[in-house]
């Protein structure tokens, strides 16, 4: 797609009702995010994501997609103590969470582990700019690569991915003129989120574009529909007409025969 000029359009899923809604859509690929600590979870971060939480979740949306690519995020530490784990770990998304390939955040400092789990056969994408995972070393969410020095360095650190088999890379918050740049660098596809249009694609988190998740609205996020008021709305009309003795209605209910009924009495 990046070849032929076509923009990847991406998005995350968490269950298998939305998976299947946006896999009608025709999107291109889903992301199993582990985002999923913030949109689904209730963290305050993606931190306290575990393997366990992500094969869960893997298992759902996989078991709802018919044409999507799906992707699935490797946790916090699950590819940092060994590159023997690293890769165990990559596997199990793959096996268990049944994922076409996995990704993973970090520049120069994984291009190791990202070179030992897609000699296993797996594929990665990696992820640069603001990644979340060391979101309280990066000094909280902020955009990334904003001077010459830092920049060079995202520039490097995705000519390096690329060099060590990564067959796409996340840009996430950093300024739109670098990810032309690093676009422009380099083969693989970039996929961006808050890294403007001149990436190879875009990918937003679903429920931020549904507007069902109001906590905290990045700048980068469009919402397309606004759910949440709507959900909120219908729960309140069920739970008046419950109240009220007006749900369920006639046409809500089974009936037996009279005759029948007249037995029981």
């Amino acid at each position: 797609m990046k070849q032929e000029g076509q923009p990847i359009a991406m998005l995350t899923a968490y269950d298998y009702p939305m998976a299947t809604l946006v896999d009608a859509s025709g999107i291109d690929a889903i992301l199993v995010g582990d985002s999923l600590g913030n949109a689904v979870l209730g963290y305050d971060s993606t931190v306290p994501v575990t393997m366990d939480d992500m094969i869960h979740h893997l298992r759902a949306v996989s078991r709802g997609v018919k044409r999507a690519m799906v992707i699935g995020d490797m946790p916090f530490l699950s590819y940092h103590v060994s590159r023997e784990e690293s890769v165990r770990n990559a596997g199990r998304l793959m096996q268990e969470g049944l994922a076409q390939a996995v990704k993973l955040e970090g520049g120069r400092e994984v291009v190791d582990t990202v070179k030992a789990i897609t000699a296993a056969g797996i594929p990665v994408m990696g992820h640069l700019g603001l990644t979340p995972q060391s979101v309280h070393q990066l000094g909280g969410f902020k955009v990334q690569g904003k001077d010459r020095e830092a920049a060079e360095r995202l520039l490097t650190d995705a000519k390096l991915l690329e060099e060590a088999g990564a067959f796409a890379i996340v840009l996430e918050c950093i300024p739109q003129q670098l990810a032309k740049v690093i676009t422009e660098s380099v083969s693989i596809p970039t996929i961006g989120i808050g890294a403007g249009v001149h990436c190879d694609g875009q990918v937003l988190v679903v429920n931020d574009l549904l507007g069902m998740f109001s906590n905290f609205t990045p700048k980068f996020v469009k919402k397309y529909a606004n759910l949440k008021e709507q959900i909120v709305q219908a729960c309140s009309s069920y739970r008046e007409e419950v109240k009220n003795r007006v749900f369920p209605g006639p046409e809500h209910v089974f009936n037996m025969a009279e005759e029948e009924l007249k037995k029981i009495y």
